[in-house]
């Protein structure tokens, strides 16, 4: 057993991926974790030696061709099998230690996915596909910035956001892989699942938007601490309980869903909630909070062809509002329905949201998609499938040349 201090920000999954554990060995070495929300700063937790995978050596084997088969790093391999570089403890029958995998991918999970690693992936991103193109286009309430990712030079413009609901996190991880996967088949002039990257980037432009909410994806994933500015004021929005893995809102209560001016007023009066709630407080005004007038004013700035807002979870895609929509809409809804299997759901009695204010102020189709099933926050293990879903949803947009 090693002893670790919790630091801010910690979480029994992002421990346990940065000790090579699961989150069953951090609970299970520290039962208390389990019967509370979050973890605090200077708490000490008692993690297991974390078990690593063992290789035989085989006759002919080089150090090289063992960091090739496992695709582990040279140096990792030596740190934990001193010598094997030099050849002499490179023996057949002798037993070496594997380290962990060195990642393929840039966009991955590290335990849940925050606004921390949304800049640290874009960084990585940047460097390695010079041809994104990287901005913010504001602040949240707290003054994390609202990053906006920008690919293609194409005339038609396509506008995606994720995380516009705090506890539906695991969108922007989804939608950072598709622009990962996306730039990478672009640069190595390959197609992506039967779609041809190289068109996309000549005819649209790629706005995305990963997380529009970070100050509410923050506190759904690690909590609140007495030092919080809004620390008194969410505890007493949130009924008093501790744990704010059902918050939907941004940091001031206020749902970002319903904060578009688009029959706002009925959306208010059809809720029914007149104060800061973890959900369906539609705020003193349309576009008051920072996050929203953002969103607006970047599809204001660069009128698009489309916009999609992920969110979760139902499989669905909603593609429809009030009539206002194009005639295209329903047929297009139709394909993304086919690519991702998911249901294209013509929806009504539902105002004052990002696709809804984006089919009224641009009459172009617009489509909210709730990506996977389950409950919120759904679980890291589905991120595989929501991301290929994300990808295939978005690669039928860019794809559609009518």
């Amino acid at each position: 057993m090693r002893q670790y201090i919790a630091n801010r920000g910690d979480t029994v999954s992002r421990i346990a991926a940065l000790h090579g554990l699961t989150p069953e060995h951090v609970i299970q070495g520290n039962p208390w974790v389990g019967r509370q929300s979050y973890l605090y700063p200077g708490q000490v937790l008692f993690l297991p030696s974390s078990p690593r995978k063992r290789y035989a050596v085989q006759e002919g084997d080089t150090p090289e061709r063992i960091t090739s088969l496992f695709n582990v790093n040279l140096e990792d391999l030596e740190k934990l099998n001193p010598g094997v570089t030099s050849g002499r403890c490179c023996t057949p029958g002798k037993i070496l230690v594997i380290p962990p995998p060195i990642p393929d991918r840039v966009v991955f999970l590290r335990g849940e996915y925050g606004p921390a690693d949304v800049e640290s992936d874009i960084d990585s991103l940047l460097v390695q596909y010079p041809f994104i193109q990287a901005a913010t286009i504001g602040t949240s309430v707290l003054g994390k910035p609202l990053h906006v990712l920008k690919i293609g030079n194409g005339t038609r413009h396509l506008h995606v956001n994720a995380a516009l609901h705090a506890n539906e996190w695991l969108t922007s991880p989804c939608l950072m892989s598709f622009i990962e996967e996306y730039a990478a088949a672009y640069a190595e002039g390959l197609e992506w699942n039967g779609h041809n990257p190289e068109v996309w980037f000549q005819n649209w432009t790629l706005w995305v938007v990963p997380m529009a909410n970070p100050d509410g994806v923050e506190l759904v994933q690690e909590g609140v601490l007495p030092d919080h500015p809004f620390y008194d004021d969410l505890m007493r929005w949130n009924g008093g309980r501790s744990s704010f893995r059902h918050w939907k809102a941004n940091i001031r209560g206020v749902d970002l869903g319903d904060q578009f001016p688009a029959h706002w007023e009925e959306e208010r009066e059809r809720r029914g909630v007149r104060q800061p709630s973890p959900r369906d407080y539609s705020g003193p005004e349309p576009l008051s909070e920072p996050e929203a007038a953002a969103l607006a004013a970047l599809a204001e700035e660069a009128p698009g062809e489309a916009a999609v807002s992920l969110h979760s979870q139902g499989g669905e895609i909603y593609w429809n509002y009030r009539g206002y929509e194009p005639p295209e809409s329903r047929e297009l809804a139709a394909q993304l329905a086919v690519a991702s299997s998911y249901r294209a759901v013509e929806l009504t009695g539902s105002d004052a949201g990002y696709k809804d204010w984006f089919i009224q102020t641009f009459r172009k189709p617009g489509f909210t998609v709730e990506l996977g099933i389950g409950k919120n926050p759904l679980p890291l293990a589905d991120f595989e499938d929501m991301a290929l879903e994300t990808g295939l949803i978005l690669a039928t947009l860019l794809s559609n040349v009518k």
